[in-house]
């Protein structure tokens, strides 16, 4: 009963618990039900850590953490040094290292306007006032590694993430360049954009103030049939995957709510059968999946990331001895947090799609 009134788990199969807060000694997480057999380098998982770690570019917060990705369980070594997954509980801790708990010190006892202060107190009794302690995006860190674990776990499958929407300044879709994401600090894939996004940014950071975003993932090469109706669905895992990253306010699956202002006829995705003798579908307005179930197509996953709270300008609030504040939050905050919840999307989208994978398996008897 302990572990499920604690909610710092997520999965079924491949289960990811995660411990640890912003300004604490270090942070990580437990991975459980990893088939044995899987083979990786931490080195592999530290690829996806770097997309997502602090201090890259002048857009993001400016705090500093190599976020060093260590295994400590779990795996035996090979004699060229990858690492073999046993079967067994996989433990993985990242040390925190450049924490400023001062910078939060004047508002230890005042309500910050946009973050989960108030909610805690109230549900806890006590906060963590030092960076939001488990409230804060530092946490991720940890999904991100898992995340990297989950993609060894998915045969031939592609999970990639961009950057669509900064503010009310979206790309342009038909510049769509997978490769240009790894070519500018946004994970942006319209090259155009990019300048627009810096002078914008720019702007907002010199302002003290934030902006919101939006970011896309697609998970390509999913086999058609992974998923379950009803209270399994595919969709469903990774909506509650995604919106479970902090700052997330909305999720949308494939043409998501553009769907409410079309016909049935434009929005079904049409089928005829391909050279192959295998049914191919002429649209995917449903992102991939039909009734909880993957249909074969890229699965298609949107997320809205609401402007970072912590901000310079002065907002009014109240403290927990019942006084009206004015708040203003010192220390190094993200811009846009949206930025660096491109590594985060993917990760969680890979979570699921791992999860939904070991379940059918297990359930049909298929091995791909």
């Amino acid at each position: 009963m302990v572990d499920l009134m604690s909610h710092n788990t997520f999965g079924h199969l491949f289960r990811v618990t995660t411990w640890g807060e912003s300004h604490g000694p270090s942070i990580g997480c437990v991975v459980d039900g990893c088939p044995p057999g899987i083979r990786f380098t931490e080195a592999e998982l530290q690829l996806w850590l770097d997309k997502r770690k602090p201090g890259q570019s002048r857009f993001v917060t400016q705090r500093r953490e190599d976020d060093l990705v260590r295994v400590l369980s779990g795996v035996m070594p090979d004699s060229d040094g990858t690492l073999v997954t046993t079967g067994t509980p996989i433990s993985m801790l990242i040390e925190n290292t450049d924490q400023r708990s001062k910078d939060y010190s004047e508002i230890a006892r005042r309500y910050r306007p946009g973050h989960a202060d108030f909610t805690y107190d109230v549900k806890y009794g006590i906060r963590d006032y030092r960076g939001g302690g488990r409230s804060s995006a530092r946490e991720t860190a940890t999904r991100v590694a898992a995340g990297g674990l989950a993609r060894k776990v998915l045969p031939g499958v592609t999970v990639r993430g961009a950057l669509v929407q900064i503010g009310d300044r979206k790309i342009d879709r038909a510049n769509w360049d997978w490769a240009e994401t790894g070519n500018n600090p946004f994970f942006c894939p319209d090259a155009a954009m990019v300048p627009v996004w810096e002078e914008y940014l720019d702007a907002i950071r010199k302002a003290g103030s934030s902006v919101g975003a939006v970011i896309e993932v697609v998970a390509e090469g999913v086999p058609a049939g992974i998923g379950a109706p009803i209270y399994a669905k595919l969709d469903q895992d990774i909506c509650a995957n995604l919106m479970s990253i902090n700052a997330v306010k909305g999720v949308e699956i494939g043409n998501g709510f553009g769907a409410a202002s079309i016909t049935g006829e434009e929005n079904a995705d049409e089928m005829r059968i391909g050279a192959d003798g295998r049914p191919v579908f002429l649209s995917n307005n449903a992102g991939g999946i039909l009734g909880g179930i993957s249909t074969g197509q890229p699965i298609v996953a949107r997320f809205a990331v609401k402007p970072t709270s912590s901000i310079l300008n002065e907002r009014r609030s109240v403290d927990a001895d019942g006084n009206e504040v004015d708040v203003r939050t010192k220390g190094r905050h993200d811009p846009c947090v949206g930025i660096r919840a491109v590594p985060i999307g993917e990760a969680m989208v890979a979570c699921a799609l791992a999860d939904h994978y070991l379940r059918d398996r297990g359930q049909t008897g298929r091995l791909d």
